[in-house]
C-alpha cells in the first residue's frame, strides 16, 4: 500500500478538497483506496457525506488507543473508498500524546500492523493533514512514504512552502528517512490575475518538474460540493474543477511506484 500524507501547514489552500477528490479519482480509476482524516475539524469525513453520529470510532481512537484500523474504518458512497473520519476528540490528541513515548509513530505503527485479512487490498492511502505542522501532521509525514502539497497561488502561500520543505527534510533527518514528495499541486489558480501567473511561474522555476502540470483553479462547483457530503467529481463530473482533479490523478499514477497491492 502506498501511503501518501497531504499537508500544507497554511489553511485555506485546497487541501481537504484534493485529498477528497484525489481519493475519489483514484477509486474510479480501481485503485482500493482509503483516506484517513486527521484533521480535527473533520471535514474530510464530512465532505465524503460521514454523519457526526455515524463517527463512534475515528482518527482519535487510533492514535491514542491504538484501536484497530478495521474498527475505525467506515464506507462510503464511493465504490472502492473508504475512510477513517475525524472527530473534535481529536483536537486533544496533541496533548495526550505528549507523554507517550514514540509519539511521532503512533499512525505509522497503526498501519504497520494491519491485519493482513483486512487491509491488503488497499493499494493507496491519502492521509488528510490539519493546516498546522502538529504532531499530528507529524505522525503523517511518519507514516507516509510521499507527501503531496496542494500549494495556493498567492505569495504567502510560497513562505508556508518553505516551511513545509524545512519540516520535511528534518523528518527526513530524524525519522523518516524515506519520505519523498510526489508533487506540489497548484490550487485556486485564477487565469484573470496575474499575480496567480507569476507564483505559478516562480515556483516552477524553483522546483521544476515536481510541479504537476494540471492546475486546479478557482470554481464555485468545488466550494459547493461539500455542502452536498459529496465530491466534486460526484458532484459535477464535468465542471472544470472536476476535470482538473482527473487529470491531476493521471499525473499522480505516472509517478508512483509500481507498488499495488503490496504489503
Amino acid at each position: 500500500m502506498i501511503i501518501i500524507a497531504v499537508a500544507n501547514q497554511k489553511g485555506g489552500v485546497g487541501k481537504t478538497t484534493t485529498a477528497i477528490n484525489m481519493a475519489t479519482a483514484m477509486a474510479a480509476t480501481g485503485w482500493k483506496t482509503l483516506l484517513i482524516d486527521l484533521d480535527p475539524q473533520g471535514n474530510a469525513s464530512t465532505g465524503l457525506g460521514i454523519a457526526n453520529d455515524a463517527r463512534e470510532m475515528s482518527s482519535y481512537d487510533l492514535l491514542v488507543d491504538q484501536a484497530e484500523l478495521s474498527a475505525c474504518t467506515l464506507p462510503t458512497d464511493i465504490p472502492g473508498l473508504d475512510i477513517v473520519p475525524a472527530t473534535q476528540d481529536l483536537s486533544g490528541a496533541e496533548v495526550e500524546l505528549v507523554a507517550i513515548k514514540d509519539r511521532t509513530n503512533r499512525l505509522a505503527a497503526c498501519l504497520a500492523n494491519r491485519p493482513e485479512n483486512s487491509f491488503s487490498h488497499y493499494d493507496i492511502c491519502f492521509i488528510d493533514c490539519p493546516p498546522s505542522l502538529s504532531l499530528l501532521t507529524l505522525n503523517a509525514l511518519c507514516a507516509a512514504d510521499t507527501l503531496l502539497v496542494p500549494l495556493q497561488c498567492e505569495f504567502f502561500a510560497l513562505e508556508g512552502l518553505s516551511q513545509l520543505l524545512q519540516t520535511v527534510e528534518r523528518v527526513q533527518e530524524r525519522f523518516n528517512p524515506d519520505l519523498g514528495i510526489v508533487g506540489i499541486a497548484l490550487t485556486m489558480f485564477d487565469r484573470r490575475n496575474r499575480l496567480t501567473d507569476q507564483v505559478a511561474d516562480d515556483v516552477r522555476d524553483c522546483l521544476g518538474a515536481l510541479v504537476f502540470e494540471n492546475v486546479i483553479p478557482r470554481n464555485v462547483r468545488l466550494s459547493e460540493a461539500p455542502s452536498h457530503g459529496m465530491p466534486a467529481l460526484i458532484y459535477d463530473h464535468n465542471c472544470t474543477g472536476s476535470r482538473a482533479y482527473i487529470g491531476l490523478a493521471r499525473e499522480l499514477i505516472e509517478r508512483l511506484p509500481d507498488r499495488r497491492k503490496a504489503a
